[in-house]
């Protein structure tokens, strides 16, 4: 794993660390709440800090709920492919969609809300499911001269694995703190993230 060298046109990228993916939440992440004190830390050694925040209306298409007779973690086909069908979390204005209120929101000089499309997923704090559908986020950076990314948050296995994939395509440096990040790891899903993401070029650090 790389060490860590911080510069002025970095930027801290904060994924997802909501209430509903802490323990305690709709789809807890294990420890998912231990990240909140190192992220604290580093958001004091970047000058440029962004958040983002899942944020689903009610009967989203990937929630389980949604799809007469399906489970939580089936896979259902979508017109964009494969969708893990979730637990209803994080849906708009609910304190399950809320930030975890230890997270210092103070340093974020912009949030990104993902998944308030009823009909489509988005793990990526960069494009929606279908890998088309833009946040903006990649025009914000480079309209800014953000040009490295460091990624961290939740889950390790699914929004901060494709964000990081994302950032590599889209042409930015990309870094995973890996400390300041949990996964949910079903199935292996943590050991075949960290492949996909040292395949797509992201660094380990």
């Amino acid at each position: 794993m790389e060490a860590m060298d911080i510069q002025p046109s970095d930027v801290l990228l904060v994924i997802d660390v909501q209430n509903d993916f802490c323990p305690g939440g709709a789809l807890a992440v294990p420890d998912g709440d231990a990240v909140v004190p190192t992220i604290n830390a580093l958001m004091q050694r970047f000058q440029h800090v962004i958040l983002t925040q899942d944020w689903h209306p009610n009967g989203h298409s990937s929630f389980a709920s949604s799809h007469p007779g399906a489970e939580p973690f089936d896979a259902i086909d979508m017109p964009y492919g494969t969708q893990t069908l979730w637990p209803d979390h994080c849906v708009q204005g609910t304190p399950g969609a809320a930030f975890h209120p230890e997270l210092a929101l103070d340093r974020a000089e912009l949030i990104i809300r993902k998944g308030f499309r009823p009909a489509i997923d988005s793990y990526s704090a960069f494009f929606e499911n279908d890998q088309q559908t833009p946040t903006g986020l990649t025009g914000y950076l480079r309209e800014r001269g953000l040009n490295r990314v460091f990624c961290c948050g939740l889950a390790t296995d699914f929004c901060v694995r494709f964000s990081a994939e994302d950032a590599v395509r889209q042409g930015f440096a990309t870094r995973v703190l890996t400390e300041a990040c949990r996964a949910i790891d079903r199935d292996a899903s943590l050991a075949q993230a960290q492949q996909a993401m040292l395949a797509a070029g992201v660094v380990l650090c």
